[in-house]
């Protein structure tokens, strides 16, 4: 990711809340394992399309699935019901879930959120014990990898 914190700054910009998941949620507590890609997760009306289409409007985002690579600008249409997004964009890859499985969704992950701060701005992030279930909810090995590390992580914080 070329610029993680102005990244996250021109989606809190246009007003789009969100709680940030995935590799870099899991850097934020400490992993040490890195990522490429933003991962947040929103709800999925469609004044956040919007907002998420005013915030990347200048990135030339792109459907990254989709062998079109269609413009996130122009597709899908406003009133079209989303779970999912994966765009490539001129700052990386950000992927938009509206919802993480073993935890689940916006709603349930901003309840437990924590709080980051990157650049004196202050985001949500997905708590250490939610990301630990996803993580091993996702059952990849480099999840379990990342959850195993966590799971240490947490387990230091409790102790110290």
């Amino acid at each position: 990711m070329q610029s993680f914190s102005q990244l996250l700054a021109k989606l809190a910009d246009v007003g789009l809340e969100f709680v940030l998941v995935g590799g870099y949620a899991a850097v934020s507590h400490g992993s040490a394992y890195v990522t490429k890609d933003v991962d947040i997760c929103i709800v999925f009306s469609p004044e956040n399309v919007a907002r998420l289409r005013q915030a990347l409007a200048g990135l030339n985002p792109v459907h990254r699935m989709t062998p079109q690579r269609l413009s996130f600008l122009h597709y899908p249409p406003l009133d079209q019901p989303l779970q999912n997004l994966f765009l490539q964009t001129d700052m990386g890859v950000v992927d938009i879930l509206s919802s993480v499985l073993g935890v689940g969704g916006f709603d349930r992950l901003k309840e437990k959120a924590e709080e980051l701060e990157v650049d004196g701005h202050r985001y949500k992030v997905i708590s250490l014990a939610d990301l630990i279930q996803a993580k091993e909810a996702m059952g990849r090995e480099k999840d379990l990898l990342t959850a195993k590390e966590l799971r240490a992580i947490s387990a230091k914080r409790k102790s110290g």
